[in-house]
């Protein structure tokens, strides 16, 4: 299982007229189409509450918040994550991104850059809050995420 979807197991075979069902078009634009939401709009940039994020189609964990940074770039931002992302060149704009996805359900997330806090490691996971789903670190064992419980201990 990955983690508790609504309580539904999602599997990694996707069906988008499914998936456009459950997620609101702006989830569905930002992980099926690899849109981004207008910086300083998402729902987890301003958001600073102890837990991890999941992937909002899949439920793989992604990212925790001991490991979120206001970037002050309008989207939330990680020093690095907890679980597998893909990277992919990324030339859809004038200059070269890396694109990160999800690896389970190869969700578009956004991008990650290397101006990052350096005594961090210095890269800068810059996400769309619209790819994610956050779950308290109270309610990790009940949602299926319990393994992750010690990092908030």
């Amino acid at each position: 299982m990955v983690g508790d979807t609504n309580g539904e197991v999602m599997t990694m075979k996707k069906d988008l007229a499914a998936l456009r069902k459950r997620l609101t078009p702006e989830q569905y634009a930002v992980t099926q189409e690899a849109a981004t939401e207008r910086p300083g709009t998402g729902e987890y940039d301003q958001f600073d509450q102890p837990g991890i994020y999941v992937d909002v189609v899949s439920g793989e964990p992604l990212f925790s918040s001991l490991d979120k940074y206001d970037a002050g770039c309008g989207w939330p931002s990680f020093t690095k994550p907890i679980g597998q992302l893909t990277e992919h060149t990324d030339h859809k704009l004038l200059q070269t991104r890396t694109e990160v996805r999800s690896a389970e359900a190869d969700s578009h997330l956004g991008h990650v850059f290397t101006d990052g806090p350096t005594e961090a490691g210095g890269l800068r996971y810059c996400i769309n809050s619209a790819a994610l789903r956050f779950v308290p670190a109270a309610k990790l064992a009940e949602a299926g995420y319990g393994q992750y419980a010690k990092l908030f201990d």
